[in-house]
């Protein structure tokens, strides 16, 4: 009987070991930016086309490689940052597995172009689903370029299950962002299909904040610092009025290395309690320094996940300090309600001597004096005055009544009866009034033949506003208002991308944008359904919707756009509705053409009849 198990070919092993590390574009610049930082470059360049599909190349000028290294590199489990394995507890480098050029090199066609800075001419090396094809001596200049071309060229069914190319440009963008904001001592640009995207000079933690996130962002920093035995937290949080809709603007950054942690941002958000409106995230941007032997990083290929020794101290010191920050810079309100603000001492005070005041005294003073015109004494020594003895109040009504208004007589006055008001209007409205009830300010309820119909109205409206939605984006234009005075709005430079992309939409739905900057956004018209406060609330949720749910095409898009804006849009439950709102809603909502189900396949209505009722009392 033949072996059943044998030992799979190289080629093979680095396919299904690239489907764990290279999921899309994006994890393939991940790789390349940590292995650039890795080789202690100063300047590094990301070039995309295609979203990725066609090019990804990196550009570094860090150490480079020599030809051995340069061949040894697409082996895999060949590594330059661990020799033994008690160095995963000391880990001080992005990569440690060794797999990701040869993951990359399975699935793609990948040219490697690398000199040191003592070597003459450089290794231009060419790899094609793991086959090395060609390994020549060129000119380059020192530090490493990789391109990688035509990705998943030989797995069509990955190269399918890609989205479009707006959507892998998104997440690029976010994992470039994720590198660029652990390390602001090294300069990054980003390049898509010719167009620049991000130049980041060399800066600080908050320049660099400030320059990928906008300038504006700059004042809704808060900073953070502790330095304890077990942890040292460096960075900066949102002031609470900040807040958003989604949680776009978290990262943790544990010794450099972007994290997701929920137990960690259940610290963060439970600081801000009672800070933040319902359903908002708060910004943060928070560096924590750890024993690189109290953390363990082995647990995915993608190294977002780390184990932590003592989770629970980390918690308790990341939640105080926070809430320290908060409070010393009094964005937090302070428990001393007696405390009066206008005595605390200004900042400016804090190392000036205290002057001794001047004081003027009036010795000829006597307040047992008695004095038969009173003076009104001033501070600056002038005379007082006599003030007028002032007219009675009687007098002010004197004269006011003449002789025809003494003999008018009232019986002559001829009034409207009231009569005829109520016989021509009053059964019309006794009939609307009783049309509809509702019930806990949550449901409609109103009469049928049969029975009883009971509508949830939040749901109802929101079908009534997305057919409608749906009908002015796809056919013709909304109504829309316009502004006595623009309207700007502040967003992210990946929130302003997003905005471009729907913005055809939108117009079509009542907005006008008059001018889309890098970091804001003016409006001079919105719809007539909304009002001018609820403008911000409503893009930050469709934004925090699109970033949930990327749409893949035109009409998921535009779907997705009309869900939204007529979930915000929506009446809300609790709301009191008088009787003309309620019967508007009930008659718009069976003019619909689904008017049983909401956009998201929730029940609308539900009845009860006659019957049913019998039973109830049976």
């Amino acid at each position: 009987m033949s072996n059943v198990i044998q030992l799979l070919p190289d080629h093979v092993a680095n396919q299904i070991a690239a489907g764990e590390v290279v999921q899309r574009p994006a994890s393939v610049i991940k790789e390349l930016l940590e292995n650039s930082i890795d080789a202690k470059a100063s300047r590094i360049q990301v070039v995309i086309k295609d979203a990725g599909k066609s090019l990804i190349q990196v550009i570094d000028d860090g150490v480079g490689m020599n030809l051995t290294d340069a061949r040894m590199s697409f082996e895999r489990h060949a590594t330059s940052k661990i020799k033994i394995a008690d160095d995963l507890f000391s880990l001080k480098t992005k990569g440690f597995r060794g797999e990701a050029l040869a993951s990359i090199a399975a699935i793609a066609h990948v040219e490697l172009k690398t000199r040191r800075e003592e070597d003459e001419v450089g290794t231009c090396l060419k790899v094609e689903g793991s086959q090395v094809v060609s390994q020549d001596p060129c000119v380059t200049p020192k530090g490493t370029c990789i391109s990688v071309k035509n990705l998943f060229y030989n797995i069509p069914a990955r190269r399918n299950f890609l989205k479009s190319d707006n959507v892998e440009t998104r997440h690029i963008i976010d994992e470039f962002q994720r590198v660029a904001l652990a390390h602001p001592d090294i300069s990054f640009s980003l390049m898509h299909n010719g167009n620049e995207l991000f130049q980041l000079p060399m800066a600080n933690f908050r320049q660099r904040i400030t320059n990928i996130l906008g300038g504006k962002t700059n004042e809704k920093l808060v900073p953070v610092e502790e330095d304890t035995e077990i942890v040292k937290i460096s960075g900066f949080v949102g002031k609470p009025e900040f807040a958003k809709k989604s949680r776009g603007e978290q990262f943790f950054f544990v010794n450099n290395r972007f994290i997701k942690s929920p137990y960690l941002n259940h610290a963060v958000v439970a600081s801000f309690e009672g800070l933040l409106k319902d359903k908002s995230y708060p910004s943060y941007f928070l560096y924590l320094e750890v024993d690189p032997k109290s953390i363990d990083i082995n647990i995915h290929p993608t190294k977002t996940e780390i184990k932590f020794d003592d989770e629970h101290a980390l918690y308790a010191i990341l939640k105080s300090s926070i809430k320290h920050s908060l409070g010393q810079f009094n964005v937090a309100p302070m428990l001393d309600f007696e405390r009066d603000s206008e005595l605390d001492t200004p900042y400016e005070y804090k190392n000036k001597e205290a002057d001794m005041p001047q004081v003027e005294v009036d010795r000829n003073f006597n307040p047992f004096q008695q004095d038969s015109a009173p003076k009104t004494q001033y501070s600056g020594g002038g005379t007082g005055y006599k003030r007028d003895k002032q007219p009675e109040w009687e007098s002010l009504y004197s004269g006011m009544q003449s002789e025809t208004e003494t003999d008018l007589d009232v019986g002559q006055i001829e009034f409207e009866s009231e009569e005829v008001t109520g016989n021509l209007f009053g059964a019309k409205q006794e009939q609307t009034e009783k049309s509809t009830f509702q019930v806990q300010k949550k449901y409609i309820v109103s009469t049928l033949k049969s029975g009883i119909l009971v509508i949830d109205q939040h749901r109802a409206h929101t079908r009534v506003l997305y057919e409608e939605l749906l009908k002015n984006i796809t056919v013709s234009s909304a109504v829309s208002q316009q502004l006595l005075f623009p309207l700007r709005l502040q967003f992210n430079h990946h929130e302003v991308e997003m905005l471009k992309e729907i913005k055809e939409s939108l117009e079509q739905t009542g907005f006008i944008f008059s001018e889309i900057k890098k970091d804001e956004v003016e409006i001079t018209g919105i719809p007539t359904l909304i009002s001018e406060s609820e403008v911000e609330i409503l893009l930050e949720q469709l934004l925090a919707d699109f970033e949930k749910d990327v749409p893949d095409n035109g009409f998921s898009q535009t779907d997705l756009l009309a869900k939204s804006l007529a979930k915000s849009m929506a009446v809300r439950s609790g709301t009191l509705l008088n009787s003309a709102e309620q019967q508007h809603i009930v008659n718009r909502l069976f003019a619909c053409k689904e008017p049983a189900v909401n956009p998201f396949n929730k029940t609308v209505f539900t009845t009860l009849s006659v019957d049913e009722l019998d039973k109830k009392f049976a």
